[in-house]
């Protein structure tokens, strides 16, 4: 698959999603050739700004346990992996969208693309930067949900549906968010 087609999966359900459906990697190959690296880039880059930019970002960050938060971190995106995999697959068929488990965890792969990428801004200490580039990434992930319950789900022709389920996995994803955010800042 092209960059190009990549690109547009948060604006379409066509292209790239039905390339994607054709070809859909095994589950096995998603989590260790997806899922598990790029679980990794937030954590890594969260002990690379608190090392590099120390206080810069928020006073008192750099005196935090970076090395108990890193890895926890890690695991806990791993769960909420899972969890969200779960909560597509539920969410999907509750909208009387009927969604297999494989498609729900290959859309629970994808959704977080974004949100993994966007760990990339802490290469600058700005933290108007880095919240830009969290809201970008959050909206991408939700285009990537609506799109790919399109592509994905086999449904009537009702968008409503679909607008629904995405606004309650994106409201369960914030609240996962928020609470991976949580973990962090409590540890």
């Amino acid at each position: 698959m092209n960059i190009s087609l990549i690109l547009q999966l948060p604006f379409t359900r066509e292209g790239g999603w039905q390339q994607l459906r054709r070809e859909r990697p095994p589950l096995n190959a998603l989590i260790l050739r997806v899922v598990l690296p790029l679980s990794l880039l937030p954590p890594v880059m969260l002990h690379y700004a608190i090392y590099r930019h120390g206080d810069a970002l928020l006073s008192g960050l750099a005196d935090r346990p970076w090395a108990i938060i890193a890895p926890a971190l890690f695991t806990a995106e791993l769960l909420t992996f899972v969890v969200m995999s779960w909560l597509i697959h539920g969410v999907a068929n509750a909208h009387r969208l009927r969604l297999s488990y494989r498609d729900a965890f290959f859309l629970a792969a994808m959704v977080p693309l974004p949100l993994w990428f966007s760990s990339l801004t802490l290469f600058v200490p700005d933290m108007v930067f880095i919240v830009c580039g969290v809201l970008l990434a959050m909206m991408l992930s939700c285009g990537l949900v609506y799109h790919g319950l399109q592509a994905l789900a086999e449904r009537e022709d009702d968008d409503v549906m679909v607008m629904s389920a995405t606004y309650t996995v994106m409201a369960f994803g914030l609240m996962a968010w928020g609470i991976l955010l949580a973990l962090v800042w409590a540890l």
